[in-house]
């Protein structure tokens, strides 16, 4: 069935579905929200998006409507902010009331809520202070994680170095950035061959791409009728409970060889947790928190960085130029027999700079998470209700041209020094700014800098195709973007 066909249908069905839909609480609906194109009964602003190139309209109403205004998905307004301006003044300016995490329907039917990512209030609060205190203390921030980034960069390099053909770098990747996540979540890295393993990253890659499918975004626009709707968005569900049963498993090994004196990871200091408060009917942390937490952090700590390295070795074979100045750094500074550490950053700028610029330009999750309303709020002129939905529109930041001085181009030199009236950015790339900033933001950037400075000073890669047909434009871009697949050599330097 295709998405058109799905389209019409649902235009038919919202019509015969009323009883259904008019459940929409109306929050906001007669506040002073943002203008934005006339909403049509039951189906809202669906004519003025195209769920297969959403971002192409939000940049249109962008252009029309200025960088504030509210579309209306189905029955549900959701005010929208574009560009660097109105996305720093509402997340971290005003950083406490934009706190909220907003509805999104696709994930919410397996979340219900729960974990860090999509919980709020009190329990939003609690889940993240406890995940902050106990990843650092299995070494996030600390030497100890770099050491672990440093060696599955090495068990990276070999796995490239025996590839005697052209291959896809997708998996490698997928399994190399998973394992530093895993070292600290379940304590331990895993061979690249095992089967539970593999079974996990194939799982979150898939998600990834579904979540950037226009099924998944007519999901979270009528989730009511999309429920009961044969499609390839149900796979989303299936790989979801897959993961529920995996991670079900793990967790079950992990209390069956607890030691309550000596916990070794993330997974064993929250059955502990479970266990102190086992008895208080308030308490947070229960194994459906325990398995949302869990699926939160690999999917922020895999499916993001390995899909921004994809994305980074594509791009730098479409430009040798930039590779050539990069590996020329990291020769001066690095050398060819010591592996590349956080400490020579400071060293490479111009490494750095591409680095941030990949980031910027790759947009990994151009339409941000939404956010939600703590209060009833104050904004440019603007009365939002407490619960109004809020779309950072992160696209837009990258593309914001107060910020970047050709930002359709891939340009380096957006993030050395910028001549006035430019201001050196300030990146908003893994995700929106402010209390809701990513937990691992900073093991990001480690893996980042550490995994792309590993590979370039052991390779040069050979595109299979001449470098003028490579396409960096994405795949499919939605939830996330979708770089194309592509293959390349590994050639030994």
């Amino acid at each position: 069935m295709e998405v058109s066909l799905v389209t019409v249908l649902l235009l038919a069905l919202c019509l015969s579905c009323l009883l259904l839909l008019f459940r929409g609480d109306g929050r906001g609906t007669k506040a002073r929200l943002p203008p934005g194109p006339q909403p049509l009964p039951f189906i809202g602003n669906l004519l003025h998006l195209d769920t297969k190139n959403i971002i192409k309209s939000l940049l249109a109403l962008n252009k029309e409507y200025g960088s504030i205004f509210t579309v209306y998905m189905g029955l549900r307004p959701v005010v929208v902010l574009c560009g660097y301006q109105a996305v720093k003044e509402a997340l971290v300016d005003q950083g406490e009331e934009f706190s909220g995490r907003g509805d999104m329907p696709v994930l919410f039917r397996f979340t219900q809520g729960n974990g860090i990512a999509f919980s709020n209030g009190e329990k939003w609060k609690i889940l993240r202070r406890f995940a902050i205190q106990t990843l650092r203390d299995f070494g996030m921030g600390r030497r100890s994680i770099e050491e672990r980034i440093q060696e599955e960069a090495r068990c990276l390099v070999k796995e490239f170095a025996r590839m005697k053909e052209a291959f896809d770098p997708t998996f490698l990747l997928g399994c190399s950035v998973s394992n530093v996540i895993c070292s600290v979540v379940f304590g331990d890295r895993f061979d690249y061959e095992d089967q539970q393993f593999l079974t996990f990253i194939g799982l979150i890659n898939d998600n990834f791409r579904l979540f950037s499918s226009s099924w998944a975004q007519m999901y979270n626009i009528f989730p009511h009728i999309m429920y009961y709707l044969p499609g390839p968005h149900n796979q989303i569900f299936s790989n979801f409970e897959k993961l529920r049963t995996l991670v079900k498993e793990i967790a079950k090994a992990h209390q069956a060889t607890l030691d309550p004196s000596c916990p070794r990871d993330f997974m064993d200091s929250f059955l502990l947790k479970m266990q102190q408060e086992k008895e208080d009917p308030l308490s947070f942390f229960h194994t459906d928190t325990l398995i949302m937490t869990t699926h939160n952090l690999f999917f922020a700590g895999t499916e993001t960085i390995s899909t921004t390295l994809r994305y980074a070795l594509l791009i730098l074979m479409k430009f040798p130029e930039v590779t050539a100045k990069v590996q020329e750094e990291i020769a001066k500074v690095v050398g060819s027999e010591r592996s590349p550490s956080i400490a020579d950053r400071a060293q490479m700028p111009y490494t750095d700079a591409v680095i941030h610029e990949v980031q910027r330009f790759a947009d990994i999750i151009p339409m941000g998470i939404p956010h939600a309303l703590t209060k009833d709020t104050r904004f440019q002129g603007c009365f939002f209700p407490e619960g109004t939905n809020v779309l950072p529109f992160l696209h837009s930041v990258h593309r914001d041209p107060t910020q970047f001085k050709n930002p359709e181009m891939f340009d380096p030199a957006h993030f050395l020094d910028a001549p006035p009236p430019l201001p050196r950015p300030s990146p908003f790339f893994l995700g929106p700014p402010g209390k809701r900033l990513c937990l691992g933001e900073g093991l990001a950037r480690m893996e980042l800098f550490l995994f792309l400075a590993t590979l370039l000073q052991r390779f040069t890669f050979q595109p299979t195709c001449p470098r003028e047909q490579l396409d960096i434009s994405p795949l499919m871009s939605g939830i996330g973007s979708v770089p194309r697949p592509y293959a390349f050599r590994a050639l030994s330097r």
